[in-house]
């Protein structure tokens, strides 16, 4: 595979694929671990979240729509989240579905469970896929650019789907003309939390080497908190802005720079 380095942004390398568009982060010494803590979701990382808690009602209003568009490929069945943080999307999905998560973030996982919610703390690996059982569905909303090797992870997921079951993924799209435009400013490069930056072409060969099929692929409108946008716009001008005032707006926002995917496994 050939590459070629991009540029350089908070000290860590860029490196695109010639083929396919797909970028990644030369970031061998990230620890995942020691990142996404609590911290992560309350304001503690500038390209963390302002107030995640506090957004519970955008969210699940966003979340909600998510559901929707799930039950239009799958209208019932087993439910895995990978990267659930504070269960509020697997809130939405268990009014349709028998639900679980993974998280790895320990505080995270253990409101999911105070909450009622069948949730496992760490990475998803073999283990704990073997142990929730075979699903129909596996949700990574936001997840897959932060994963150490992504095609590992989404082979698994393939792995524990039954037959004509789907994996649902939201990401950036590295090759949107917002994303070449800005390159190092682009608002999703954020090295090192964001280790992969996907393009459609990119996504249409991993489905192939993971033997299934791009089902849909869009660029989705989404309900942002406004407290995020605000903290965001803060990072990029070198300001904390954590808005906690705005932390129950909600703002519709599409910069069509980040897609909503679904792949099936064949019946």
């Amino acid at each position: 595979m050939l590459q070629h380095c991009l540029y350089t942004k908070a000290g860590y390398d860029i490196w695109q694929c010639e083929a396919c568009g797909l970028g990644r982060t030369d970031a061998a010494s990230f620890d995942p671990d020691t990142y996404y803590t609590a911290d992560y979701f309350s304001g503690g990382h500038a390209d963390g979240y302002a107030d995640y808690l506090g957004t519970e009602g955008v969210l699940r209003r966003e979340f909600a729509g998510t559901v929707d568009l799930i039950r239009r490929h799958c209208h019932s069945g087993r439910l895995l989240e990978i990267g659930c943080a504070y269960g509020f999307f697997l809130e939405e999905a268990r009014r349709h579905f028998e639900v679980a998560g993974i998280e790895l973030a320990e505080d995270a996982a253990e409101h999911c469970r105070k909450s009622g919610l069948n949730v496992l703390s760490g990475v998803a690996d073999e283990e704990k896929l073997a142990a929730l059982g075979d699903m129909d569905v596996i949700v990574l909303l936001d997840v897959i650019e932060h994963l150490p090797d992504p095609h590992e992870t989404l082979s698994l997921c393939a792995r524990h789907l039954r037959p004509g079951g789907i994996i649902v993924l939201t990401t950036g799209d590295f090759g949107s003309p917002l994303a070449r435009w800005l390159g190092a400013s682009w608002r999703l490069m954020t090295p090192p939390q964001h280790l992969w930056f996907f393009t459609a072409h990119s996504i249409e060969r991993l489905s192939v080497r993971l033997g299934m099929r791009v089902e849909a692929l869009d660029h989705p409108w989404k309900i942002v908190p406004a407290s995020l946008v605000l903290f965001q716009l803060g990072r990029m001008f070198g300001r904390r802005a954590t808005a906690p005032k705005a932390s129950a707006i909600g703002l519709p926002v599409n910069l069509f720079d980040a897609m909503r995917v679904v792949l099936r496994r064949p019946s």
